[in-house]
């Protein structure tokens, strides 16, 4: 009777344990599983795939256990989107970009890329986080920072209405970015209009309320290779990619 007893008890926190790996704590589930592209499609239909004669959308693969993306010919990119779409949602990722290469995380994507972009602008003038209207006018456009000619080094350049501050003073951004290893970013976006939120390494960096409908209400969560230049031997990469569904409000 004993060992019955024990052998149900183990099954039951067999249950549990898996229970807790499919549903986590804090909501998020993941939308990568690390070793296919599974659930995602490449794109060739927004502006940044016009360089190649088939339209390829650039080239996506994993490796090592990211998406890892680049131009597949020189000057063409693309996107590489979610089959699933989403509406009220956050979503947080790893990133480990080549300084150079110009992405993007499209919340909220069409096929042809119109989306609101949370910035991965990883070159030199562009920064992180700041909020775009990718295929909407460039409205909006807002930042608080820049990057310099070196990824170490930013500079303020506060934007928006009001503008939001910069969490992290410039002298500090060498520590707090760690160019080279894995740093997460996240975004939030909520309702339509949206009210939209990012963060960098848990620091709030951007926070934007749109004030007129201007993009529909669902879409897909989408990864950029800019188009233009010569990128074929840069690299995007991004990892450990998870989705949280908001419910309005």
């Amino acid at each position: 009777m004993k060992r019955t007893l024990a052998l149900a008890a183990l099954i039951a926190i067999s249950f549990s344990t898996a229970g807790s790996q499919d549903k986590p704590a804090d909501g998020f589930v993941s939308i990568y599983d690390g070793k296919t592209l599974a659930g995602w499609h490449v794109s060739a239909k927004s502006g940044h795939s016009g360089a190649s004669k088939n339209q390829s959308g650039g080239r996506w693969v994993v490796e090592d256990g990211a998406i890892v993306g680049s131009q597949d010919i020189k000057g063409n990119g693309g996107l590489i989107i979610t089959d699933e779409q989403f509406g009220d949602f956050e979503v947080k990722l790893e990133m480990k970009n080549d300084f150079g290469p110009d992405s993007g995380l499209f919340l909220r994507s069409t096929e042809d890329g119109k989306a609101w972009q949370a910035m991965i602008d990883y070159h030199a003038g562009g920064n992180l986080m700041g909020i775009y209207g990718e295929g909407l006018g460039g409205k909006p456009h807002v930042r608080n920072y820049s990057f310099k000619d070196k990824v170490t080094e930013i500079t303020d350049k506060p934007t928006g209405e009001p503008p939001t501050p910069l969490p992290v003073l410039p002298d500090a951004w060498a520590s707090f970015w760690r160019h080279g290893q894995w740093n997460e970013l996240r975004a939030r976006i909520v309702n339509n209009p949206p009210h939209i939120t990012t963060w960098i390494n848990g620091v709030k960096i951007m926070e934007w309320q749109e004030k007129e409908v201007r993009h529909q209400a669902k879409g897909g969560i989408a990864l950029q290779v800019h188009g233009g230049g010569d990128h074929t031997k840069e690299f995007v990469r991004y990892r450990n990619i998870q989705v949280k569904r908001l419910d309005p409000k």
